[in-house]
């Protein structure tokens, strides 16, 4: 990886760990409105708040991939570290809960501006290789996941030191990515020559979200992404505070800040792992193989969770051992995501003056399952407590097995080793390739 691709990877860490940091302490910030002047808030409307960021970034991102087409991939990366230190303080300023809807809007902003821009410079820097491809995708996805899951990390003690002005801090994180953006990542010669070409219209964007090579990876993403956007929006706000309406449960009753912390570690370590294995495979393993391979991870981790939630009762070495099921698990789970980066990095191969359009589906796609997810773990939280998250992140990974097999069937047509074979044939053409 050259320098500007490594600095992005940076960027990209730094700046998910802002948007992390902000969610989590979020979280707690609302555990204490009403002690700070605001009303009173429920795991309902936890659940909205994560779904406005979403509903932005869904919003969003088809546009500021264009723009980035259009005037710069690099330049448009400079655009969310603004919008989310706005984002920030806003938040520590307000308890007023319709400002805090409106930041959690502004911060879905700065993640549609730069995730386009920072996935359409992957899919141009990586064009042709292979190896690197799969390298820079799990190395996104790991920058991502690692930004998001050190900020869910340290949030809770930062909170819990500073408090409300921990807000402001995280504005001085979002300005150190605008620094590695503007300073560290260069135009590439290829991305003049690609923004000199014909680009697609707003018109023509909306035929290209019809095409089928598109949406063939979309029903399996979206499922995946909304059991993890069930977690992301309610586990913090399950765990950190004893809940008498389900008793029965081990997960609810309780935990301390720094036990919490100590859990999301572990979690952080295991996942990365498994992104940087997973990514290292695309030459060895198809793309909807690891995929389905994750599927079938989460599903073992979150049944074997059921058996921890509920292991008060069992021998001492049952919930021991499924704590190991559940690392093993979360692996391999952690596979299907840069295998999806790869995927519509290799749609994008078909577009290359329109990367950034395409690979803002990456967040079109991400936020539609997260706002699913959200809306849903409230309503299964409310019911029945982790049991109920469990239930329902065991309800959208099978339902995310039944287009997989589907996209297994045209993989040849969409990605994976053999895709450069169909490189440059419009739809048309590739659904009579053979």
């Amino acid at each position: 990886m050259d320098r500007s691709l490594r600095a992005v990877m940076l960027g990209t860490f730094t700046l998910r760990f802002s948007t992390g940091l902000t969610g989590a302490m979020l979280v707690f910030y609302l555990r204490r409105l009403d002690e700070l002047g605001g009303p009173t808030v429920d795991s309902v409307l936890i659940g909205i708040y994560a779904a406005l960021f979403y509903l932005a970034e869904l919003g969003l991102s088809p546009f500021f991939g264009i723009l980035g087409d259009r005037f710069g991939h690099h330049r448009l990366m400079l655009w969310g570290p603004i919008f989310g230190g706005v984002a920030v303080v806003l938040t520590g300023l307000s308890t007023n809960t319709v400002i805090l809807g409106a930041t959690r809007l502004l911060e879905g902003a700065s993640t549609a501006a730069s995730v386009p821009a920072i996935l359409g410079y992957i899919a141009m820097a990586t064009a042709g290789n292979e190896a690197l491809r799969g390298r820079a995708a799990a190395r996104f996805e790991g920058a991502t996941l690692a930004g998001l899951g050190a900020g869910f990390i340290v949030a809770p003690s930062l909170f819990a030191i500073v408090g409300p002005a921990a807000f402001f801090m995280n504005a001085l994180i979002y300005g150190a990515s605008f620094a590695i953006y503007r300073l560290g990542v260069k135009e590439p010669p290829e991305e003049a020559l690609e923004r000199a070409r014909p680009h697609v219209t707003l018109a023509r964007y909306a035929e290209l979200l019809r095409s089928s090579h598109i949406w063939l990876l979309a029903p399996t993403w979206i499922a995946i992404n909304a059991s993890i956007g069930l977690w992301f929006s309610q586990s913090l706000f399950a765990f950190a505070k004893r809940n008498p309406d389900f008793p029965e449960q081990v997960l609810m009753r309780g935990f301390s800040t720094f036990e919490i912390t100590g859990a999301l570690v572990v979690i952080a370590i295991v996942f990365a792992a498994g992104l940087f294995y997973w990514g290292g495979r695309f030459k060895r393993f198809r793309r909807t193989t690891i995929i389905l391979y994750g599927i079938l991870g989460g599903g073992a981790a979150v049944a074997a969770g059921l058996f921890v939630n509920h292991g008060e009762a069992l021998p001492a070495v049952v919930p021991w051992l499924a704590g190991v099921v559940i690392a093993g698990g979360l692996f391999v789970l952690a596979g299907a995501t840069p295998a999806a980066v790869g995927l519509l990095a290799d749609v994008s191969e078909r577009f290359p003056a329109d990367r950034g359009a395409i690979m803002g589906l990456y967040s079109v796609f991400l936020a539609i399952g997260q706002i699913g997810g959200s809306l849903l773990g409230g309503y299964f939280a409310q019911w029945a407590g982790i049991d109920g998250l469990f239930s329902g992140t065991l309800l959208l990974l099978a339902v995310a097995l039944v287009p997989l097999f589907r996209l297994r069937g045209q993989e040849q047509y969409v990605g994976g080793p053999e895709a450069p074979a169909h490189i440059g044939l419009d739809d048309g053409d590739a659904s009579t390739a053979s």
